[in-house]
């Protein structure tokens, strides 16, 4: 992620929304350097116009002879001749006007352009372990689909030391953004616009933060926009979330449509969520069904029951034998659960030790490993890990 040396918080700010809501901040040149030395991979420095012009050049001398896929851009409040002269001697790359956040959003994408051409493609793909990628379907709705995807990623991102970013692939009617009462400035249609050059530097400011510490890529506002984004598309996206955070956790509409076929491709592990009711089950056992005839490997499936302490007449027991799967997490009824959603703090936030929480927490642990896209100054302890081959979704069985 870029790294930026701006002492002012609202500067900061201005700028991180350009260059992406997990550009790293620090205040001054020195803790830049003690950023850099545990960031091998960086390939910007933004220099906020706070900076001493002197010291941004022998910063930015310094790091194009030992770092020189590093790419330096000095933001300034004016830039005049003297001030291109100076960066033109030095070997920064871009000069950006303090103003110009456009300019400044260009400028970061042209630097991870460099980095690549310099280090080469395969060294790009390797920067990053592969996440995992969680999708959560049910052929249902209102089987508590966005509820689970919302806890259950704040549950993993560990108070924010795992990176998590939940996706709202029900792009008709998606509520991820409303359940987390959020306000987004970007939305997932935003990213057709850049189909063509999509990279991560111009997907990561489409994310909206959370104050839980997840990210969200939020459903478009109308529904008529699904219609503009290509399912190819949000493979591409998938994948680059996938390569940046820990954990993807993907909300999908409650039906086999080519945007849930597309997440499919690229999940790691598939939850299966009903409830104690016959309509819902009569759909989870088609659904069941369908991921057979789609190739989709059974022990990356797991069957979440929902509320499942209801008084309906039937029992778990009967639900395993009708999908022909056994329950992996059994998650109680309570209606303090839309009470927080309600209140805009989900319940695994609001209250941790609520039995609901707690089950979504068992559900987390099973998924649980160490980070693998480690924090500055926290580098992971293992390797990275090989991304699960690609199936044919559209291969059938043979039988």
């Amino acid at each position: 992620m870029p790294i930026i040396v701006e002492s002012n918080p609202g500067n900061a700010e201005l700028f991180t929304s350009v260059t992406g809501s997990m550009s790293l901040v620090v205040d001054n040149l020195e803790g830049l350097k003690q950023t850099l030395a545990s960031s091998p991979d960086e390939y910007a420095v933004v220099l906020g116009p706070g900076v001493d012009l002197e010291a941004a050049a022998a910063l930015a001398d310094m790091l194009r002879v030992t770092r020189p896929s590093t790419s330096v851009i000095l933001i300034r409040r004016r830039v005049d001749t003297s001030v291109l002269a100076e960066a033109l001697r030095s070997g920064m790359r871009e000069v950006v006007e303090e103003r110009d956040l456009t300019g400044l959003g260009a400028a970061v994408r042209r630097a991870k352009q460099v980095w690549t051409a310099l280090n080469g493609p395969a060294a790009a793909a390797a920067s990053g372990p592969i996440g995992q990628l969680i999708t959560v379907f049910s052929p249902k709705g209102g089987v508590g689909k966005t509820t689970l995807v919302v806890n259950l990623g704040i549950v993993l991102s560990d108070k924010g030391s795992k990176r998590v970013c939940v996706v709202d692939l029900d792009l008709g009617f998606g509520d991820i953004a409303i359940t987390l009462q959020l306000i987004p400035a970007r939305t997932i249609a935003d990213a057709a616009h850049f189909e063509s050059g999509l990279d991560f530097t111009v997907l990561e400011p489409l994310l909206t933060p959370h104050e839980s510490g997840i990210s969200a890529l939020v459903a478009p506002v109308h529904p008529g926009a699904k219609d503009s984004i290509p399912p190819s598309l949000v493979g591409r996206i998938l994948s680059l979330l996938k390569a940046n955070f820990d954990y993807v956790i993907v909300d999908t509409a409650p039906t086999f449509d080519e945007f849930v076929l597309q997440a499919f491709d690229e999940t790691s592990e598939l939850l299966l969520v009903t409830t104690l009711d016959v309509p819902t089950l009569k759909n989870v056992k088609i659904a069941v069904e369908t991921l057979d005839l789609l190739n989709f490997p059974k022990q990356r499936r797991h069957l979440v029951l929902n509320r499942a302490d209801d008084k309906v007449g039937l029992t778990a027991n009967e639900v395993e034998n009708a999908l022909g799967m056994k329950i992996e997490s059994a998650i109680p009824t309570s209606s303090q659960v839309a009470n927080a959603t309600n209140s805009g703090e989900p319940i695994a936030a609001a209250l941790p030790r609520h039995p609901v929480s707690q089950a979504v927490g068992r559900l987390a642990r099973t998924f649980d490993r160490p980070s693998d896209h480690a924090r500055a100054g926290q580098p992971a302890a293992r390797g990275p890990r090989t991304p699960a081959p690609k199936r044919g979704l559209l291969r059938r069985n043979s039988r």
